[in-house]
């Protein structure tokens, strides 16, 4: 056989087997069997290994991986994957039209999207080729599960056709169809296995295997929807929808162009009926302004783009009866109650528990054994009890009320006033709250200590290693105690050890969060640190200087003060600063480039073609500039690109603001 012979062989196997995958794991249709399948597989492999130079990276035979990944990396998103501002009537979407229109005016479109039930995923590609895909995580930063998603077959590894940068990120949805999703918890159910609870699950669960040729028996499929580059490439995003299927890339076909609100609403009542037939979950849909340089104008809110929205269908609702109301106690001692429930089907879930809240909440629907209730899922991933069946109600039934002591410590429980949950005053003696604390504490968002875990926290209390946090900084003391406990091996007690160790040098604000203080949230922690600079500022503080702190109110101020001013804190405190922990602040020196902008402010405001907005910004910033975020009379100058707000424009000429462009910024910068 000639090599061109061979080539024309290799080709045509190649694509005879990606269709034929795709048929069992997307579309669960199968049209050869197993045996046929692996015949063909072998059949391609003995050919690229005859003519070795015809192997490619994307064949068949090299898709199936086998690599374990001990751990995922964290990556750093260059752009934040932000969530979307939701709505649920059609009246918040006209107010959102009409924002719109009073920042840009009258002249633009939508794109409007389905919304996937999945898991969010950014792939990053280079010179045409996959080299990482990353999950959402926190927003800023995820995992680094490449591996795994090299094995979906409809996320193209090496892309075709030309016009592509030499390096851009394209984000979408993993997910799976459900067909595949239900043969595949049949195959568990007939092996006595516990069965998934709804794709989604599944699908995030799945990435985050550790063995990549596990991954890749398992049927994901994704759909990709967002395109960034360093360059803007096109000036909408529709261009950008249509251009990247012609690079190789899976986006879904059912987007539609809208030039009108009620093209968009005409849209979200034809899919409302529509959803039910598609082969995957939607739960809305996305509604995006489509020109770009509209969208920068439009600029983001801390939490998602003021350029988009997402419109969600009403939730659906079902009725099943109450069979006991248990509690749940969490790190901060708050009681939470959970109604248990007859198994039901909803929205593709099979329903066992619904969260009750509070004591407000039972108060409010007035519970008594064995009711009848309806059960809604919006939005929440417990779902939660609407209302009660009157009618189906016992008349014997005796009413449910609150518990008065914790179900864990038996404490009695205390209500703040002004709160609404109960809680457990026994931090220091209930198990639910120890434990909790530790967990919070070694999270990623927290203190992200590698080599531990949620299950070796319990079972190190247990067996009485750790009751505080700090007792996790002298586990090295027992190494050889540790040795002798089921599942510790000689490896995970060092690599736990040497994560407790690195942990020493997390900064001031992790240390802070990952105390575990009532109200102190990850952004509340950044704000304390930045301001009273060390912990002893920030325990010396009163009232009156806590509050004065930005977004610091009274609730948080109370807090702080309680926690600090109970002994036992002081002293927890004062050992994880023998133990090394970093209570101070690092001051970074900011070395600027020149101070040719010092005493000056700018607004960026439309798209370049030489620079992209955040280049700009950090030449203004480095060279001493401001950025400010709204025009007025302060401002300085105004630096214009293409299609730069009508609003903006006409304000700063109001106020005889000078108005540059990009050239002009960097001659000032040369003078």
């Amino acid at each position: 056989m000639s090599p061109s012979e061979a080539k024309q062989q290799i080709d045509q196997l190649s694509a005879e087997l990606k269709q034929h995958t795709y048929n069992y794991y997307v579309l669960a249709m199968p049209t050869i069997t197993d045996f046929e399948f692996d015949k063909k597989l072998e059949q391609l492999a003995a050919l690229e290994k005859q003519f070795p130079d015809l192997l490619d990276a994307d064949s068949p035979t090299q898709k199936v991986g086998g690599f374990i990944t001990k751990e995922f990396t964290t990556v750093k998103h260059r752009w934040p994957m932000l969530s979307l501002g939701n709505t649920y009537n059609a009246q918040e979407l006209l107010d959102f039209d009409q924002r719109i229109r009073k920042a840009i005016g009258d002249n633009f479109e939508y794109v409007c999207e389905l919304k996937f039930d999945g898991l969010s995923m950014s792939l990053t590609y280079e010179q045409g080729k996959l080299v990482k895909a990353v999950t959402r995580g926190d927003g800023t930063q995820g995992d680094d599960v490449t591996t795994n998603v090299r094995t979906i077959h409809t996320i193209p590894k090496r892309l075709h056709g030309d016009g592509y940068p030499d390096e851009f990120e394209i984000r979408g949805e993993v997910f799976m169809h459900l067909k595949a999703f239900d043969r595949l918890n049949q195959e568990r159910v007939d092996n006595g296995e516990q069965p998934y609870a709804n794709p989604r699950n599944f699908a995030s669960g799945t990435i985050k295997l550790q063995d990549s040729s596990e991954v890749a028996k398992r049927p994901l499929d994704c759909f990709l929807y967002g395109l960034y580059t360093e360059k803007t490439l096109f000036k909408t995003h529709w261009e950008s929808l249509q251009a990247v299927k012609d690079w190789g890339f899976h986006v879904n076909d059912e987007s539609r162009l809208c030039h009108t609100i009620d093209d968009v609403l005409a849209f979200i009542t034809e899919w409302d009926k529509r959803r039910f037939e598609l082969s995957y979950d939607i739960d809305g849909i996305v509604i995006k302004v489509n020109n770009y340089g509209q969208q920068q104008e439009l600029g983001f809110t801390a939490k998602s783009p003021r350029w988009a929205i997402s419109y969600k269908y009403k939730a659906e609702q079902v009725q099943t009866q109450l069979q006991a109301v248990t509690y749940q106690v969490g790190r901060t001692g708050a009681v939470t109650p959970v109604a248990n429930l007859k198994p039901v089907l909803l929205a593709g879930t099979t329903v066992k528990r619904a969260t009750l809240h509070n004591a407000n909440e039972m108060l409010r629907l007035d519970l008594h054994q064995g009711d009848w209730v309806y059960v809604e899922k919006g939005g929440e991933i417990i779902p939660k009890i609407i209302s009660v069946n009157l009618e189906k109600r016992d008349p014997s039934a005796a009413a449910i009320e609150y518990i008065t002591h914790c179900p864990a410590c038996q404490t009695q429980l205390k209500r703040q006033e002004g709160e609404a949950a109960f809680y457990c005053p026994n931090d220091e003696g209930c198990p639910p709250q120890i434990t909790g604390k530790m967990q919070h504490y070694i999270g990623r968002k927290a203190m992200n200590i590698d080599g531990l875990g949620d299950e070796t926290i319990d079972t190190l209390y247990q067996k009485g290693f750790i009751r505080h946090i700090s007792d996790l900084y002298v586990l090295k003391d027992h190494e050889d105690d540790l040795k002798q406990m089921d599942r510790f091996g000689e490896k995970s007690i060092t690599n736990m050890l040497d994560g407790i160790e690195r942990s020493k040098q997390m900064p001031f604000e992790k240390v802070l969060f990952g105390l575990g203080i009532r109200f102190i949230g990850e952004t509340v922690a950044k704000k304390l640190a930045a301001y009273f600079k060390n912990i002893d500022n920030l325990m010396a503080a009163s009232f009156e200087e806590l509050i004065a702190v930005d977004e610091i109110g009274d609730r948080i101020a109370h807090s702080l003060i309680e926690y600090f001013g109970e002994e036992k804190h002081r002293e927890e405190i004062e050992k994880l600063k023998a133990s090394g922990l970093q209570f101070v602040t690092e001051e970074k020196e900011v070395t600027l480039a020149s101070d040719t902008f010092a005493g000056k402010s700018f607004i960026i405001s439309g798209v370049f073609e030489k620079f992209s907005r955040d280049e700009l910004k950090d030449i203004i910033e480095q060279n001493g500039g401001k950025i400010l975020s709204s025009i007025s009379a302060k401002l300085n100058y105004l630096v214009a690109g293409d299609n730069m707000g009508p609003s903006k424009l006409e304000k700063a000429q109001k106020l005889n603001i000078p108005i540059i462009s990009d050239d002009e910024l960097m001659a000032m910068l040369e003078s």
